[in-house]
């Protein structure tokens, strides 16, 4: 009994060990590296690439002859009528066959230059969209990053909120304790601790929600316990940068690379179009072959039929010359041509999007440096007032209800302030993303 309760307890001894796991620390660049390497749109970006890498590599193979071999072999059994006489004879022969073919075509309205080409400009293409799609995953993986840190900003700032709360809640009662201050002070002061204690709770649920989205975005293991490091960040140097919106909305014309991969996909498209009214050209192609066959009814051996009596060569051109075929080329070559003309809209719809969307981001950043200034002057009246009235209520200058009354201020300027710095970092960002110049090794300030 006692060497089985020895086994519990050295089992649960170890359960709790593996539950206690040591705590992973991550940095917000390591964050970056981590998505870079897990996230699946990435690895389908780069699947696509490799598949256009194989087209590429195919198209350039149709400028080669194409060889094929054939070999062939048989029984045959049966009867067989005999020149001269007027029987049958149940007869058994034997025979093998084989051939080389090479086919190699000359002229086939270009089909083949312009295949070549569309699978060059799609190849480009990919690369260019799996360069955006790493930008996105580098935005996504920062956002949520700076959301982690915004979140565990704010729940500091309600903590010590709420320990100061507790300790104006301890003062409160030694106060009413000698009758220097009314017992409804106490009950004020209790429902302020309260409601803080609330907004702890409140602010954690925050946290850990935006930790399990970032947790989502890495794609590592939920059920491992992540600490995100906060990057340095100075905020008095958090201030607004000197940005033209015109020289904004040009240097996304040049860099982004959605916009390069879809004008790269209509070239690509266009050479399509090209591939397609080819079939509508004649097409001329050099054929030759090379045959032999062995059989054993002819009264020679092996060696000497298959390959010396039976060779046979061939060497010749073939001409097709397409003349009605149900209208399926016609109709192909309509449906590249609307393709081309939707890929055309839609790159055109893009622009625009692009800056609208530089646009909305110029402003909103412009927004959001006034609102960090305004809320930098906010919380330092704020904290000025929340001091004063600490010293009036000390001396019994002053109410509870104007101390709380002050001390949510103060709270909510520290919040807002805070709220606005990580705004304006998060905006300077998504202008970098917007115009195509995110890089991995971000840095905040």
């Amino acid at each position: 009994m006692q060497k089985g309760i020895l086994l519990l307890t050295i089992f649960l001894g170890m359960t709790l060990s593996l539950q206690a796991q040591e705590v992973e620390k991550i940095t917000l660049q390591e964050a970056i590296e981590i998505s870079l390497e897990n996230n699946y749109q990435l690895k389908q970006a780069r699947n696509n690439l490799d598949l256009a890498e194989e087209r590429e590599l195919s198209a350039k193979g149709d400028f080669l002859p194409s060889i094929n071999g054939s070999l062939n072999a048989g029984r045959r059994e049966g009867s067989q009528f005999i020149p001269g006489t007027d029987n049958f004879v149940n007869t058994v022969s034997k025979s093998i066959s084989g051939s080389v073919n090479m086919g190699l075509p000359i002229f086939a309205g270009f089909e083949n230059i312009n295949n070549l080409r569309s699978s060059q400009y799609n190849k480009r293409s990919e690369e260019e969209n799996l360069q955006r799609v790493r930008e996105t995953v580098i935005f996504q993986t920062a956002s949520n990053y700076l959301q982690v840190i915004l979140d565990k900003e704010l729940l500091e700032i309600d903590r010590e909120n709420l320990a100061a709360s507790q300790q104006t809640l301890e003062q409160v009662k030694a106060q009413v304790e000698v009758g220097s201050r009314p017992t409804v002070d106490l009950y004020n002061q209790e429902a302020t601790v309260a409601n803080n204690e609330l907004q702890v709770v409140n602010s954690e649920n925050a946290l850990n929600a935006s930790k399990l989205q970032l947790i989502r975005q890495l794609q590592v293991d939920p059920l491992q316990q992540y600490e995100f490091s906060t990057p340095e960040v100075n905020p008095q140097n958090v201030n607004a940068q000197d940005y033209n919106l015109r020289q904004l909305v040009n240097t996304a014309m040049d860099n982004r690379s959605d916009l390069r991969s879809d004008q790269l996909g209509i070239q690509s498209l266009e050479h399509q179009l090209s591939v397609a009214k080819a079939s509508l050209y004649p097409s001329l192609s050099l054929n030759a072959q090379i045959s032999s066959d062995y059989s054993d009814r002819i009264d020679f051996d092996f060696s000497d039929q298959f390959y010396d009596q039976n060779v046979v060569k061939f060497i010749g051109l073939s001409l097709n010359v397409p003349i009605f075929n149900n209208f399926n080329r016609r109709a192909n070559i309509q449906s590249q041509m609307v393709t081309y003309k939707n890929a055309k809209l839609n790159l055109e719809n893009t622009e625009l999007q692009v800056v609208q969307d530089v646009n909305q981001a110029y402003n909103d950043y412009q927004s959001y440096v006034k609102q960090l200034e305004s809320s930098r002057k906010a919380l330092t009246a704020a904290e000025k007032t929340y001091e004063t009235q600490q010293e009036r209520y000390q001396v019994g200058a002053g109410t509870l209800i104007e101390l709380s009354d002050a001390n949510a201020q103060f709270v909510q300027a520290q919040a807002n302030t805070t709220q606005a710095l990580f705004r304006v970092i998060f905006q300077q960002k998504l202008l970098d993303y917007y115009i195509g110049r995110l890089d991995q090794d971000i840095e905040l300030n």
